[in-house]
């Protein structure tokens, strides 16, 4: 790593403390990780925005431990503060999953339909734009149910749960990488769930929120 790059990093870091100082706001209670000015601790490695695209931005936040230890923490940003979304459809008595293949685990995955933030986009605007592009419907309806921070180790990103009623199935986004839809009753869905067929924590979390809600109901 360059001084060039290194600069380079921390100015793009600048800048977002500037525009989004809510990003960067430390816990008052004292008891947790704080963010610190750059130029206060002595680390290895890069600090600042390392990388970023029309998705994420990954930094590297100089911090201070709880016990007074300074170090750096990787955190994933969105490239939006717009949440993303996620929904769970219903096509009668089935719930519609897509076998998607994921690069990340280099597998394919049973998962609803789900998508980064927009901006300019409010959360609900985003589910129907997902479900438009990853199935080609637009639903009967669309009920909120919740939220959920996929990986608040890691990641920063809220991302909203909708259970949304269909008609039926379009023409599926094939180029993303979906290979085919796939109707479970909500027992078959369960079965899946316990033997490990699913997975995606998208989708657990969907279905948690719908069985709680009476939205999603076994016929058991």
């Amino acid at each position: 790593m360059t001084d060039s790059q290194d600069r380079t990093h921390l100015a793009a870091y600048d800048v977002m403390r500037r525009e989004h100082p809510e990003l960067f706001r430390n816990d008052r209670s004292g008891d947790g990780i704080d963010i610190v000015e750059p130029h206060s601790v002595e680390v290895p490695g890069a600090l600042g925005v390392l990388y970023s695209d029309a998705h994420i931005r990954l930094l590297r936040d100089p911090v201070r431990f709880p016990d007074g230890r300074a170090g750096a923490y990787v955190r994933i940003l969105g490239a939006t503060q717009a949440p993303g979304a996620a929904v769970l459809p219903l096509l009668e008595d089935r719930v519609v999953l897509l076998e998607n293949y994921r690069h990340a685990t280099r597998a394919w995955h049973l998962e609803i339909p789900r998508g980064f933030g927009t901006e300019g986009l409010a959360a609900e605007e985003n589910a129907l734009k997902e479900l438009e592009e990853e199935i080609g419907v637009r639903p009967l309806s669309l009920t909120p149910v919740g939220a959920v921070h996929p990986d608040t180790g890691m990641q920063s990103h809220l991302v909203r749960l909708f259970v949304a009623e269909l008609a039926a199935i379009g023409s599926m986004e094939t180029a993303a990488g979906i290979r085919r839809a796939v109707l479970l009753t909500p027992d078959e869905l369960d079965s899946r769930i316990l033997d490990g067929s699913v997975t995606d924590g998208f989708t657990l979390a969907a279905v948690a929120q719908a069985r709680l809600r009476n939205l999603l109901r076994s016929v058991r």
